[in-house]
């Protein structure tokens, strides 16, 4: 039976405390980290180890976790807000969260999809469903 883990990185330590609440609730084992705790540890091996032994979807296939197979979920900022306060949908989050994806890796959708944990073929999927044009990161890579 799978476990479920949780791990919640945030300079809010309330909405942590909320978090791992609503997981003990549900059974589920929950972390969390400050953004300087989680950028500290995943420069730590043995952070990583940790990591790797709980959650397998976070890095790129079986291998280390490493720093750049991390991907930021996008906040509340001024590109998902609009003036009027209406929040963005989630899939406005989740075209954005995978247009970064694609730009981090210059264009390589098999690394991109790696660092989001979903299947390649969900990423083309998406990327089609988004009209989300990867060539550009592409482009830049050869640049």
């Amino acid at each position: 039976m799978a476990k479920t883990v949780v791990y919640v990185i945030s300079d809010e330590m309330t909405g942590i405390d909320e978090v791992k609440s609503f997981c003990m609730s549900h059974g589920w084992t929950c972390y969390g980290y400050s953004p300087n705790q989680w950028r500290d540890g995943l420069e730590n091996p043995s952070f990583r180890g940790q990591m790797m032994n709980g959650v397998p979807s976070l890095a790129a296939g079986f291998s280390p976790l490493e720093k750049s197979n991390v991907l930021p979920f996008p906040g509340v900022t001024s590109s998902n807000v609009d003036m009027s306060g209406k929040v963005a949908t989630m899939e406005e989050l989740e075209s954005k969260a995978i247009e970064n994806a694609i730009l981090q890796f210059r264009g390589n959708l098999t690394e991109a999809a790696k660092a989001l944990g979903i299947g390649r073929a969900t990423l083309y999927r998406k990327v089609k469903q988004y009209q989300i044009d990867p060539s550009a990161a592409r482009k830049r890579r050869a640049a």
